[in-house]
């Protein structure tokens, strides 16, 4: 279950959906990182926050956007979070969709890709405790989880695959979170699974997806008054957002038994509201 990331909400309600997600039985909290949002909340703060404030689930970002971060400082604010949640972090990262994150950030869009490369193994070699410098201390804290911090890589090409295959635990596909097609997910997946194949890799790899929701009085409403305004900058026609298919307790199950057909490990719940009764309502829809 995703935090309600890009909805306006306030400490409280923000805390509430800390404490019930880790009541259960979701096996994960989520947030997504959007730094051009007006709504959205800095993504390692809200981690750092849930790990105080939970026992349970397991913390997930996605998708970090890494090449605006200095990997360094990056490396040592996700161990301080693995170590505050006591090991439970997994970390997805990416290069984003948006290139206003980056004119906005002070980011460099050239060379994003194999920048990120090059982060994640200046990030390893950090956790694993490697000094930056020779003859200096390492950069602490070291994570809590043995090997270092699962990382899943936000990428959807076979290049970007064949890279993340070199590096990552897993990955994190977004690209149906809107209208999710469990076929086309499977698909998607199999070339995951391929993709390790070809880098000589004998572990499966981890592969989640995403879906936004809306359980509210009027869930269709719901649903595409929040898309409108999120993708508001983007000019998406309007004929795409009505026809969002996750509205509603059926869309909902449908979704939900289509990424378990389709092998998906885990499915991230995107809310579109910040109510804190939709995670209550999700409960129900789903009977558990």
């Amino acid at each position: 279950m995703s935090l309600p990331t890009c909805s306006p909400r306030s400490r409280d309600v923000e805390i509430a959906w800390y404490r019930n997600i880790d009541e259960g039985p979701w096996d994960g909290l989520a947030t997504f990182d959007r730094a051009v949002y007006p709504s959205s909340w800095a993504l390692t703060v809200q981690l750092a926050a849930a790990a105080a404030m939970t026992e349970r689930v397991r913390l997930w970002s996605g998708i970090a956007i890494l090449p605006v971060r200095n990997a360094a400082l990056f490396a040592k604010e996700v161990a301080t979070i693995d170590v505050l949640s006591g090991g439970r972090l997994t970390l997805g990262v990416g290069i984003g969709a948006h290139d206003v994150e980056y004119t906005a950030t002070g980011g460099v869009l050239e060379q994003r890709r194999q920048r990120m490369d090059a982060q994640v193994e200046t990030m390893q070699k950090i956790w694993a405790q490697v000094p930056p410098v020779e003859g200096h201390y390492p950069i602490g804290p070291a994570p809590v989880q043995t090997g270092g911090i699962p990382i899943i890589a936000g990428v959807e090409g076979p290049k970007a695959i064949a890279r993340a295959a070199k590096w990552a635990t897993g990955v994190m596909e977004g690209s149906h979170a809107m209208h999710f097609d469990p076929e086309r997910v499977g698909e998607q997946r199999q070339r995951v699974v391929q993709g390790w194949k070809d880098a000589g890799r004998t572990d499966t790899p981890h592969f989640s997806s995403s879906v936004f929701f809306a359980l509210g009085d009027d869930p269709q409403s719901q649903l595409t008054e929040f898309l409108a305004d999120f993708l508001k900058p983007y000019g998406v026609d309007s004929a795409f957002l009505e026809t969002s298919t996750s509205h509603g307790v059926d869309n909902l199950r449908a979704a939900v038994a289509g990424a378990r057909a389709a092998g998906v490990d885990d499915l991230m719940l995107l809310p579109t509201t910040a109510d804190p009764n939709e995670i209550a309502r999700a409960r129900e829809a789903l009977g558990i």
